[in-house]
């Protein structure tokens, strides 16, 4: 049977280990945060002593087939519902969120591993799980290609009607159009015309 004192100490790394990557994750102003990483350590990490220490008295008993991994196992996949939370499908195919849904697991697999007593590896995939968040990131925008999306904008004068304008560019650049959406611009003597079109483009901005 485990002892108080290891049980307060398993639960305390825990929170500790969640609050590291909870921290990185408030700095950006992400809706899981802080206390949102601590909690759901802390909370693997219990689940994970319970499932390891909670049914001893049982477990001798005749006829009685406990199998210790299930409690632990349905962490894995009841914490995807926490992450799904932060997940947040935006206009043009943009998806955000999908790093910290991530973080969220990974830091529940960080508390299941501190509460079976786990602690270098533990701490090992914090301290990768940092490294990851707060190093690669720089490195992801040097080196990633925009992606393309299926709209151009163009800023014209209002009262200018730059159909042609617009035919002669999808032209130019072998591009067939769905839509045609005239905006008001933040200047009010200027119009922004989105083109949707039906092959993945860039977005370019063309001043006519």
């Amino acid at each position: 049977m485990i002892t108080w004192q290891e049980t307060l100490l398993r639960l305390v790394i825990a929170s500790v280990l969640g609050a590291l990557v909870g921290i990185e994750r408030e700095r950006l102003d992400w809706a899981a945060g802080l206390r949102t990483h601590m909690i759901v350590c802390l909370g693997s990490a219990l689940m994970m002593i319970v499932s390891a220490f909670g049914f001893q008295d049982v477990a001798h008993v005749p006829d009685v087939d406990l199998d210790p991994s299930r409690v632990a196992a349905q962490v894995v996949s009841g914490i995807g519902f926490l992450g799904a939370g932060t997940i947040l499908f935006l206009k043009n195919e943009v998806v955000k969120g999908l790093t910290t849904a991530a973080g969220l697991w990974t830091v529940a697999g960080i508390g299941l591993a501190v509460g079976g007593g786990l602690y270098i590896a533990a701490g090992i995939t914090t301290s990768l799980v940092l490294i990851i968040l707060v190093l690669v990131k720089p490195y992801k925008k040097k080196f990633s290609k925009p992606k393309p999306i299926r709209e151009i904008t163009i800023k014209t004068d209002v009262g200018n009607s730059p159909v042609m304008q617009i035919e002669s560019i999808t032209r130019q650049y072998n591009m067939e159009f769905t839509q045609i959406v005239i905006q008001k611009a933040d200047k009010a003597d200027t119009n922004n015309i989105l083109i949707r079109f039906k092959k993945k483009q860039h977005r370019n901005h063309y001043c006519i």
